[in-house]
């Protein structure tokens, strides 16, 4: 069973979001995400999937492409390091990865699915991890974080950009 790590354990950087989590198993708090996220943006039409709210910012399809992007590689730091891999792993330009992915030529509908099937996969990792796992440490993005900070991380970064989405997006009358 997963526990919110102390505020401190995380990178100052990801503390905004992590303020945004509730205490609990984040498994479960990832499960029911998924149904919350799936349900507010499958009501997105394709217009305002490719809306802008300012110049220079993404679109709400380049959001949730980002954010499957940035779960994937989570995800995979927490593999690295639940299996004992103590290399510390790079960081990612997030405005490179959105520009090279073209998420404007993908349906929200194509979009979601992957979301959905990315999100599985982390729960499903998770699951699966020995107890003990848990508290592995090593080095990402420079930062020093554990299996379980980054899994809070996935959590409070979707939030953080879900907040976004409501504020920006989806009460902005496009």
């Amino acid at each position: 069973m997963f526990k919110k790590p102390a505020l401190e354990m995380f990178p100052e950087y990801t503390r905004g979001y992590i303020k945004l989590l509730p205490e609990g198993d984040i498994t479960d708090i990832l499960a029911e995400q998924l149904e919350t996220t799936y349900k507010l943006l499958s009501k997105v039409t394709e217009d305002q999937a490719n809306y802008r709210y300012g110049e220079g910012k993404w679109t709400l399809s380049e959001v949730l492409g980002h954010l499957t992007d940035t779960e994937r590689i989570m995800s995979y730091r927490i593999l690295r390091i639940a299996r004992g891999d103590t290399t510390p792993l790079l960081g990612f330009d997030e405005n490179e990865f959105v520009q090279k992915a073209t998420f404007y030529t993908r349906t929200m509908t194509d979009l979601l699915e992957d979301y959905q099937n990315v999100r599985r996969a982390t729960i499903s990792l998770l699951k699966g991890l020995p107890q003990k796992s848990l508290l592995n440490m090593s080095k990402a993005n420079g930062y020093d974080v554990s299996v379980e900070t980054i899994a809070y991380m996935i959590s409070g970064h979707e939030l953080h950009h879900l907040k976004i989405i409501k504020e920006k997006y989806l009460l902005s009358g496009s």
